[in-house]
């Protein structure tokens, strides 16, 4: 997927990708709303902004933490999504909590990626923090084109990751 090269990515302004799974409590709470895409994923719009792209068969949960109404975290137990969120001057982090990994930004577009025992999280735009959900050690800092792979141990090792891993993690996500 050529338009999600390096140079490519930077100009896809302030957005979030996610990979996960593509069933989701629901949202109405949270003031989002689903429909269905040509690509066979599922589209959540938010009134604050968000927009999440749902892999088929992804499995996550919308969730206003702060209780202010609005979505501000994603709880992503399978497969992909892709999340787009506006940048706010002095906003709170949206965050992406996997069972490995926390991901969290004030506005970018990233993508994180589910597995039995692993979270991959990769960055499209902007910069994303990534810490494990059982914080042991140091976190990570990911800027455009890196990703880390989190696992129960080890360091978080960031990487430039090669066309062919972004392109087939797009791929899943109708991009």
């Amino acid at each position: 997927m050529s338009g999600f090269s390096r140079a490519g990515c930077c100009a896809l302004a302030w957005s979030l990708l996610l990979i996960g799974s593509a069933t989701a409590q629901p949202a109405t709470d949270v003031g989002c709303t689903a429909s269905p895409s040509a690509a066979g994923t599922q589209v959540w719009r938010c009134d604050n902004g968000i927009t999440i792209v749902a892999e088929n068969g992804a499995r996550f949960e919308l969730k206003d933490v702060n209780r202010d109404g609005h979505i501000d975290t994603v709880e992503l137990s399978g497969k992909a999504l892709l999340v787009e969120v506006p940048r706010k001057p002095g906003g709170n982090p949206f965050k992406v909590l996997t069972p490995q990994a926390i991901a969290a930004v004030r506005g970018t577009k990233w993508a994180v990626d589910v597995a039995e025992t692993k979270t991959s999280v990769f960055v499209a735009n902007g910069r994303v923090g990534v810490t494990r959900r059982v914080a042991r050690g140091r976190g990570a800092v990911l800027g455009p084109g890196e990703g880390v792979d989190v696992e129960a141990s080890g360091p978080l090792t960031v990487k430039t990751w090669g066309q062919p891993r972004v392109d087939a993690l797009m791929a899943r996500l109708g991009q």
